[in-house]
């Protein structure tokens, strides 16, 4: 069994990149940021971190700041 991955805001964080992107799903965010919809699964799941290679691309989409997307992900904001 996968080991769980400790970023308990994982899930809100890909949320608000979608709405941020005016995203209709996670298909359509795996497309966007040019990954393979099981990643974003597995994201989900806690079974795979968001990698820095991850974040520099939605960061080059959204300029949202890296501290606040460690902030997210370690589920310090909503």
């Amino acid at each position: 069994m996968a080991k769980a991955v400790t970023q308990p805001g994982a899930n809100a964080f890909l949320d608000k990149i979608i709405a941020l992107l005016q995203l209709k799903n996670d298909a359509a965010l795996s497309r966007t940021l040019e990954i393979a919809p099981p990643v974003v699964s597995k994201i989900r799941h806690h079974t795979l971190p968001v990698g820095a290679t991850l974040m520099l691309r939605i960061h080059e989409l959204t300029d949202m700041p890296f501290r606040d997307m460690r902030a997210m992900l370690a589920g310090e904001v909503a």
